[in-house]
């Protein structure tokens, strides 16, 4: 389980890089192509669409031709995504590959997740929260890497490094021994040996709801996390009177503020339960967002966004856990369903925070952010308050 483990983290490294390449070189296409931003929404777009649907297909797909099939496709299809990319096609063409390196990617974070939640005997939660230090890496990575290409007048060569690494880890799955892995990576997840999968059950009412819970809150919190890091450097031109140069850094350092806290995440929730994790990090992310409107400096602002970075780190790893340990037995649906939930609200809560910074200000801005972690926290007490079943999530640690 160890090399399916660190393939998996090599997984997230890249799907890092590739949620987040198209945006570090957006300014150079769009002049390039001599294109609108709204042309460079577009593109993202079509690539949210080709990850929602990779996402949603993930359990077909698996249950059809394996795991590690399902993955090294994925792989494939986000290579040649890249490749496309890299080349500089006319515009439709960029526009119809979106799809196919949004699927990429997409298929590939369900399918890594399912694995490593279904699958790690123990320390589950600290796992998931390494794997999610892995993606804030590529997050991280990636923009410097294009920083220098793009002083050098080769920016689109961005989209190789993604390819290659895609290739190289595609020729890994491979060539991988399978060995006494190969229930796990099988066409039956269910042939698994060892697995901590129980037979799939009808969800009941308490069941249902729960899942309708974390559906809505997976929704919010991408939305919240993505909403910040697009519009933090513009809320601290307005509140602090920062110039551009020194608002970009505010993504840096939250982005390495997630990471290092993904990095203890996984400890801290076994150690205090997945519940009350849960409900601390919503709690604590809710007054540093609060905290973030009314600061007027620059580095008061940097340091509450560092604290806030923390507080989030193990939001999505630990309530992905959470989800799963209650309804076992369905890991692939429902880690597929809750990271299609997060694609949806990392697509629409930015153009909604966009609409209200162009007719408010940041004012409106923030009160909507500040709204969402209010929601987020509502849910986790919620979720704690529905019974017996989802009370024995925070005796899981």
């Amino acid at each position: 389980m160890r090399v399916i483990f660190w393939l998996g983290c090599a997984c997230y490294l890249l799907i890092g890089l590739a949620h987040v390449v198209v945006g570090s070189v957006l300014e150079e296409m769009m002049t390039y192509y001599g294109r609108s931003y709204s042309d460079g929404g577009q593109l993202v777009f079509n690539q949210f669409a080709g990850f929602l649907v990779g996402v949603l297909l993930t359990p077909t797909i698996t249950r059809r031709i394996g795991r590690r099939e399902t993955l090294i496709i994925a792989l494939l299809a986000l290579t040649i995504g890249e490749l496309v990319y890299c080349f500089l096609p006319p515009w439709g063409w960029m526009l119809a590959t979106a799809p196919v390196a949004g699927l990429g990617f997409g298929v590939i974070e369900a399918v890594i997740g399912a694995i490593i939640i279904e699958f790690v005997q123990d320390n589950t939660a600290v796992a998931m929260s390494r794997l999610e230090v892995f993606f804030g890496v590529g997050a991280l990575l990636i923009p410097l890497i294009s920083g220098v290409l793009i002083l050098y007048g080769v920016w689109n060569l961005s989209f190789l490094t993604v390819a290659v690494l895609s290739a190289v880890i595609g020729a890994l799955w491979i060539f991988m021994p399978v060995g006494k892995h190969r229930g796990t990576l099988s066409r039956n997840p269910d042939a698994a040996l060892p697995s901590k999968s129980a037979p799939v059950k009808r969800l009941d009412g308490i069941g249902i709801s729960f899942l309708t819970l974390m559906v809505i809150f997976f929704m919010v919190y991408v939305g919240a996390e993505m909403s910040f890091v697009n519009f933090a450097p513009s809320m601290l031109i307005e509140n602090t009177g920062a110039s551009s140069a020194e608002a970009a850094i505010s993504n840096t350092f939250f982005w390495t503020a997630m990471a290092v806290g993904r990095l203890f995440a996984g400890v801290l929730a076994q150690r205090v339960g997945y519940a009350k994790y849960l409900l601390y990090s919503c709690g604590f992310s809710l007054v540093m967002v609060a905290v973030f409107s009314l600061t007027n400096t620059l580095w008061s602002s940097i340091g509450v966004i560092v604290l806030l970075g923390l507080g989030m780190a193990g939001i999505f790893s630990i309530a992905l856990v959470a989800a799963n340990l209650l309804m076992p037995g369905r890991t692939e649906r429902t880690t597929s369903l809750l990271v299609a939930a997060g694609g949806i609200g990392g697509a629409v809560v930015p153009r909604v925070i966009g609409w209200l910074m162009d007719a408010f200000g940041t004012a409106g801005a923030q009160w909507l952010l500040i709204s969402i972690m209010l929601v987020m926290l509502l849910i986790m007490i919620a979720s704690a308050l529905l019974g017996k079943k989802v009370a024995v999530i925070s005796g899981q640690a």
